[in-house]
């Protein structure tokens, strides 16, 4: 499976926002057009789109559902899209709308028969949401944080054709760098595709991910803030 780099457009408010540690009045960067952002980075050679709706994440429902269809539409790049998705049906209505990957968080915790089965259905197609704060997965939009280590989550969708987002929370939107030992113990502890974010500053940061042997990497404030540049980082993608 070669390696991908995929942008991050995430939305709130109706604007494609990053924030820093996931906090919902820390915003680093406010751009008033997702679409538009979102045709840029395909324009500038991204084949691939990470979306997340963080109003549907801090609210418990899909709020953008609109826009995410819309950049679905104009891009036709594969996308996943994340952030409030708690309820099976509006994760089929995604997935049957052309979303190439929904990305469960919060109800891959909590109703793990349930997304197990949605699994079964969609092979390929559901990612799950390994958010790891202070060493502890942490659900409802970062808040609150659960009894299980982020290899201890993983591995209960061990058995079935998903992929994992490891975030790690501790590290995310700051730009100092990655925990590249957590990442490594994620990817060798689970035999499923590990896509990484939090924390990714530099190329250096994205060769580490890579070498770690996980499946991609997604780009977020160090790409809005020009401290790394997709061109540079699209070129791991080949070598």
């Amino acid at each position: 499976m070669p390696f991908k780099v995929i942008p991050a457009v995430d939305l709130k408010d109706g604007k494609c926002v990053q924030l820093q540690q996931g906090k919902a009045d820390s915003i680093l960067v406010e751009l008033e057009d997702p679409v538009e952002v979102a045709v840029r980075w395909v324009e500038e050679g991204a084949g691939a789109l990470h979306v997340i709706d963080l109003s549907g994440a801090f609210g418990g429902k899909l709020f953008h559902e609109d826009v995410i269809l819309e950049i679905k539409e104009r891009t036709g790049v594969e996308m996943q899209v994340g952030g409030g998705i708690r309820d099976i049906d509006v994760a089929e209505r995604l997935l049957n709308r052309g979303i190439d990957r929904v990305i469960l968080g919060t109800l891959a915790f909590r109703d793990v028969k349930a997304v197990k089965a949605l699994a079964r259905e969609h092979p390929g197609r559901i990612m799950v949401a390994v958010d790891s704060k202070g060493g502890k997965v942490v659900v409802d939009g970062w808040r609150r944080e659960t009894d299980l280590s982020p290899v201890e989550l993983a591995k209960v969708y061990g058995d079935c054709e998903v992929s994992l987002l490891y975030t790690n929370v501790d590290v995310e939107g700051l730009m100092k760098g990655i925990k590249l030992e957590a990442i490594e113990e994620v990817v060798r502890e689970v035999r499923l595709p590990v896509y990484v974010a939090g924390g990714v500053s530099s190329l250096e940061d994205v060769k580490a991910v890579k070498e770690a042997g996980a499946a991609g990497v997604v780009l977020g404030s160090a790409l809005y803030t020009g401290k790394l540049r997709l061109k540079d980082a699209l070129t791991l993608e080949e070598s």
